[in-house]
């Protein structure tokens, strides 16, 4: 039992180790982000950008963009207005659920279980200051989530369009 215990707090700092470096891993690989758009974070498995424009034209942008680049806009939830057909306030909040299988399936195809994350939404809403923010899960996150091997391409192609997309949606 006891030369148990420093083999157990070696996979402990081992895995604080790895958990750090996803840490890294997650910023520099939004670094175009940072540098490009008014960014704000990426935090729980989800980047977040800070938009020029109201909810409405933030969501209208990125789905004609979306569109343009040959993705599936599959359906945009509004949800203030889903919230106010049963007499309840919410401030501007829309998801948008877009794809392209040319993208999901081979990550697919990695880990199977990254199918309940996919397509890919961004959640385009307004804060309490009336600040509007465009959010979407972070590749690195879904990496993380489903032990996902063997697809850094796919990833990386992934999270490059999400950026771009992104900030086309969010700057002037």
């Amino acid at each position: 039992m006891i030369k148990i215990i420093p083999v157990i707090t070696l996979a402990l700092i081992a895995t604080a180790c790895v958990s750090a470096e996803r840490n890294v891993l997650t910023t520099d690989s939004n670094r175009s982000v940072k540098k490009t758009a008014s960014y704000t974070s990426v935090k729980n498995g989800l980047v977040t950008l800070k938009s020029n424009y109201s909810v409405k034209i933030t969501a209208d942008r990125f789905e004609s963009i979306a569109k343009n680049k040959g993705l599936t806009v599959f359906t945009r939830i509004n949800h203030q207005k889903n919230a106010a057909g049963v007499d309840l306030n919410l401030r501007p909040t829309e998801v948008i659920i877009f794809g392209n299988p040319r993208a999901g399936t081979p990550l697919m195809q990695c880990a199977q279980s990254v199918a309940i994350d996919l397509p890919q939404k961004v959640l385009i809403s307004e804060d309490a200051q009336g600040i509007v923010y465009l959010r979407y899960n972070d590749p690195e996150y879904l990496r993380v989530r489903h032990n996902i091997q063997g697809c850094d391409k796919v990833i990386n192609n992934i999270s490059m369009l999400l950026s771009n997309l992104s900030i086309a949606a969010t700057t002037k």
